[in-house]
Formats: C-alpha cells, structure tokens, sequence
C-alpha cells in the first residue's frame, strides 16, 4: 500500500479544511494509507517535504495564498513552488501542488469549493495528479 503524506499549510485554515477533506475522501475510497501534518505556511511545505522524502511515496502540499499589496506574494510562490518541483525531480517522487494562489479571498474560496463556481477543488486536483502518477505506467503499442 502507497504512503502519502499530505502537508497543510494552515494559515487560512477554512479554506485549506477543504483542501485537506477532499484529499483525503478521495485518497481513502483509493486505499492509500495518509499521514497529515500541518506547518503554519506555504514557505514551510517544502522543508517538511524534505524531512519526509523517504518515508513516504507521495506528496500533497496544501495551502492558500492571497495576494496582497507587497511583493511577498511573488516572493513566496516562485520561491516555494520552484522547490517542490525540485524535490519531486531530485528524488523521483510525486508531490501534488494543492496551494492556492488567489488575487483575493473569492477567488480563494471558488477554488477550495466554499464558493460554488466552475472552478475545480484544487486539492483535489493535486489528488488526482498524485494518484495519476503513482499507478499510470508505459503501454506497449
């Protein structure tokens, strides 16, 4: 059985409730065995990765991030998403980006599933990535 450890950056914690339900209903009707650990922010998700990174096959990082009047924002994102992809690349090893990066709080809730909208949960989304690259394997043709 595949481990996954979901990291739940829980600054806003409403929104990433849902982020980390969804995951986790889906993972479960899968029958992956889950670990949940929470981090107080988004910058925090790839150092609790990197403890981890052999103790489990997958990953999904949660977490939200609303832009402000500052540059964190930028800052924050690229510096962040640019070292989840180099975890997932160095150590061959799925990580599902789940993080939210909203211009505000609507866009915010729309895409963790409080608002209704056409937008998709995107922890969910980040589920399914992780799941698609755990059992997709090379056909013969």
């Amino acid at each position: 059985m595949k481990k996954i450890l979901i990291i739940n950056a829980n600054y806003y914690k409403a929104i990433t409730d849902k982020l980390v339900k969804s995951s986790l209903k889906t993972l479960k009707q899968k029958n992956y065995k889950c670990n949940l650990l929470m981090v107080p922010g988004v910058f925090e998700i790839p150092l609790a990765i990197k403890k981890n990174i052999k103790k489990y096959d997958a990953f999904l990082a949660l977490g939200c991030v609303i832009k402000g009047k500052t540059p964190h924002f930028d800052l924050i994102c690229k510096s962040t998403f640019q070292t989840i992809l180099l975890l997932s690349i160095n150590h061959g090893k799925p990580i599902g980006n789940g993080i939210i990066t909203a211009l505000n709080m609507r866009q915010a809730l729309e895409r963790c599933g409080m608002i209704k909208s056409n937008k998709k949960n995107k922890g969910l989304e980040a589920t399914n990535a992780v799941i698609s690259s755990l059992t997709n394997a090379p056909k013969k043709i």
